[in-house]
This record gives structure tokens, sequence and C-alpha cells, in this order.
């Protein structure tokens, strides 16, 4: 199946960036684990909640690279081997993860916050300044 994107047009020049955005967004989009819930402030600000059920603050981890917030969680071994545990059920995923989230300009990281299994990340979104540029008129005779 080949995928047209809008931004390979002829017409639309120098929108190399915004591919890119779109594309690691679709990727973002794609990964399932772990579950989150992204919800608007009142402030304005953003606050992205992961669940992450069993995960330690170190053995988390929250970074900023290229405009992306990167959640990583890597799971110890708690000294006893998976072969040596006998699960009746298992429910609760045991694996490590990395979620990805493609940030707009200028948003920052305010918190990082580990309760009751959920991981609560606070974004703002600084007010712009708004520039103001004043062009110089020639005249040409």
């Amino acid at each position: 199946m080949t995928r047209t994107i809008l931004f390979d047009s002829p017409f639309l020049l120098g929108f190399e960036h915004t591919r890119d955005l779109i594309e690691r967004a679709a990727k973002a989009a794609s990964e399932s684990y772990p579950p989150y819930n992204v919800e608007q402030s009142d402030t304005g600000g953003v606050r992205i909640t992961l669940a992450v059920a069993g995960f330690s603050p170190d053995q988390l981890q929250v970074t900023i690279e290229g405009g992306q917030l990167i959640v990583a969680g890597k799971r110890d071994a708690d000294g006893r081997s998976e072969a040596e545990r006998a699960f009746l059920h298992r429910g609760i995923a045991a694996r490590g993860f990395v979620r990805t989230f493609v940030l707009a300009e200028g948003m920052e990281v305010t918190a990082a916050t580990l309760e009751h299994g959920l991981l609560h990340i606070d974004l703002a979104r600084p007010e712009p300044e708004r520039l103001i540029k004043k062009i110089p008129i020639r005249s040409a005779g």
C-alpha cells in the first residue's frame, strides 16, 4: 500500500520539518504500552499521565530530545528469575517500555511525579513573545 503525503507536493517547498513531525507523531501513536491520558489544565498547560504500576522512580526516565518527550521504563530483576515464579494468572505487564510524544515548539516539562502507579508529567506552553518587525521602505527614485 502506497501512502501519499500531502507535503510531497512541489508547491509546498520547505515543509520537510512539518512532514517529519507528522511521521514521528504517527509512529508514536502506534505504540500501545503503557496506556496514558492527556489532559488540558486550567492554566493552558498539559498533563500526560502514564499507567506505570510496578515501576519505581529509579526505573523510570523522562527526557526531552529533538523536540520529543521520551518516557522510558526498565524493569530490574527482583532476585527471582521468571522460571522460579509460578504465575496462576499473569495480567500485569513486566516489560520495559519507551513511549514518545512529539512536543510543539516552546513546550516545557515543569514536573514529573510518580503517584499510586501513575506517572504524571506536567507541561507548560509559555506565551510566545510578540515580535513586531518594522520593514523599512526604500524610495526607488
